[in-house]
C-alpha cells in the first residue's frame, strides 16, 4: 500500500516542480537565441531568493550540488582521453603556474589589504584562483565547443587547478580547525598522493573500469557508472579529497563505445542535476549583503577575468589562432563549485565575516559574466582589432576549430 505524503512532502514537491518549470522556461528561452542557460539559472536563483525563498533543507541543497558537481566532470572527463590529458598537462604546466600566480595573489592581497587575517586571506586567494569546470564544462557543450582546437589548453588548465585543490581543500580544512601546520601538511601530502594514484591507475589500468562496465543492456550501464560515481566520489570526500576531481579521473579511464553510451545515457541526468546546481546556487546569496561587498569585488573580477584571459591566451598559443586563443581565455573567467566550497570553509569557521558574502558576490558576477564572454568572443577579438589591442590580421575561424578529444565540436 502506497505512503501517503505529509504535507511538508507535498510543499516540497510543489515548490521543487516550479523551480524546474521555471528552468525549462529559462532553457527553452536560451535554446532560441543560442545562448547558454547558466547565467539565466544563476539569476533565476539569485530572483527566487529575494522574492519567495523555497523551504528547501539546506543538506538536500549540498547534497545535490555535490552529485551535479560529480556528474559535470565525469562528463568532461568522457569527452576525453587520459593521454590526452597527461600530454597536455606536461605541455602546460608554464601556464598553470601562471595561472597560480596570477589568480591566487589578487585574492590573497585584497583579503589583507581589507585587514584580513592571514588565513581568511588564504580562503579568498583560493577563491579567486580556481575557475569553474563545471561551468566550463556546460558552456563549451553548450556553444559546441568541445572539439574546438584551443579546448585541451582549457582542459589543462582546469586539470591543474583541480588536481591543486586536492591538497589545498585539507590543508585549510585542518588549519581552520585549529590544527599543526605539521598535521595540516601531512594530510596535504596524502591527499595528493591519493591523487596521482588514481591518475596513475585510470592511465595503465583504465581498460579494467571499461571492462566492469560494459554489458549489453542500457539500464545495467546505467546503473553501474552512477554507482561508482557516487562510491568513489563518497570515498574521495570521507579522505578530504574532491569528489569532482575523483569523477573527473574515472570519466578519463573510460574509453570506446562504452564512453559513447556513459555520454548518451548520462547527458540529461546531468543537465537537469546542473541545472538545479546553478539555480541553488543563487537561492544561497543573501542579496542585501552583496551591496556592502560589491565595489571590492567588482575590482576582483576585472583584476581576476584579465589574468584568466592572459592565463588561456598563453596555453593555447601554440595550438590555435587569436581567435582559439581568447576563446580560451574568456572560457576560464568563471568561478563556481570549488570557490564556495572554499568561502564555505571560512564561513563555518567564523574566520571572517565579510568572506561569504564576498566570496558570493564574486563567484555570481564571474559565473554570470564568463558564459557571456565566451559566448561573444568574436566581439571582443574585433573589438580588440579596432582598438589595436591585438594586431594580428583576421583569420578564419575555421583555423581555430578542429578534432580535439573524442567529440567533434567546431
Amino acid at each position: 500500500m502506497p505512503v501517503a505524503v505529509s504535507a511538508g512532502g507535498a510543499s516540497f514537491l510543489l515548490e521543487v516542480g516550479a523551480v524546474i518549470l521555471v528552468l525549462a522556461l529559462l532553457a527553452r528561452l536560451a535554446a532560441r537565441t543560442g545562448f547558454s542557460p547558466i547565467p539565466l539559472y544563476l539569476i533565476a536563483g539569485l530572483v527566487i531568493g529575494a522574492v519567495a525563498p523555497p523551504s528547501i533543507d539546506a543538506e538536500v541543497i549540498v547534497i545535490e550540488s555535490q552529485v551535479a558537481v560529480i556528474l559535470l566532470l565525469f562528463m568532461l572527463g568522457v569527452e576525453y582521453t587520459i593521454h590526452e590529458i597527461v600530454s597536455s598537462l606536461r605541455a602546460g604546466y608554464g601556464p598553470s603556474i601562471a595561472d597560480f600566480v596570477l589568480g591566487f595573489s589578487p585574492g590573497m592581497a585584497a583579503g589583507l589589504l581589507l585587514g584580513w587575517e592571514m588565513l581568511p586571506s588564504l580562503l579568498l586567494g583560493g577563491v579567486t584562483y580556481v575557475s569553474s569546470s563545471s561551468i566550463v564544462a556546460k558552456v563549451l557543450d553548450d556553444l559546441g565547443r568541445l572539439g574546438n582546437r584551443e579546448t585541451p589548453a582549457i582542459l589543462s588548465v582546469l586539470v591543474a587547478e583541480d588536481l591543486a585543490m586536492a591538497p589545498y581543500l585539507p590543508l585549510i580544512a585542518v588549519l581552520l580547525a585549529g590544527g599543526s601546520l605539521f598535521k595540516a601538511a601531512g594530510l596535504a601530502v596524502a591527499a595528493a598522493g591519493l591523487t596521482v594514484i588514481t591518475l596513475f591507475f585510470a592511465h595503465r589500468h583504465g581498460h579494467v573500469v571499461n571492462k566492469g562496465i560494459s554489458h549489453p543492456k542500457s539500464e545495467v550501464v546505467l546503473l553501474t557508472v552512477v554507482g561508482l560515481l557516487l562510491l568513489a566520489g563518497g570515498a574521495a570526500e570521507l579522505l578530504n579529497v574532491s569528489a569532482g576531481v575523483v569523477a573527473f579521473l574515472v570519466g578519463l579511464s573510460i574509453s570506446g563505445s562504452i564512453a559513447d553510451r556513459s555520454r548518451e545515457l548520462l547527458s540529461p541526468l546531468r543537465d537537469l542535476f546542473a541545472a538545479i546546481f546553478f539555480v541553488s546556487f543563487g537561492l544561497q546569496i543573501d542579496v542585501g549583503a552583496m551591496v556592502g561587498v560589491l565595489g571590492v569585488a567588482v575590482l576582483l573580477f576585472v583584476v581576476t577575468a584579465a589574468a584568466k584571459l592572459y592565463t588561456g591566451w598563453l596555453a593555447a598559443r601554440r595550438i590555435s589562432g587569436v581567435a582559439g586563443r581568447l576563446r580560451a581565455g574568456t572560457a576560464l573567467v568563471a568561478r563556481g563549485e570549488f570557490s564556495i566550497v572554499i568561502a564555505g570553509l571560512g564561513v563555518a569557521a567564523g574566520t571572517e565575516s565579510a568572506l561569504g558574502p564576498l566570496a558570493a558576490t564574486y563567484v555570481l558576477l564571474t559565473a554570470i559574466a564568463g558564459p557571456l564572454l565566451t559566448r561573444y568572443s568574436s566581439g571582443l577579438l574585433t573589438l580588440s582589432r579596432r582598438l589595436r589591442l591585438i594586431r594580428t590580421p583576421a583569420q578564419p575561424g575555421a583555423s581555430d576549430a578542429g578534432p580535439a578529444g573524442r567529440a567533434g565540436a567546431s
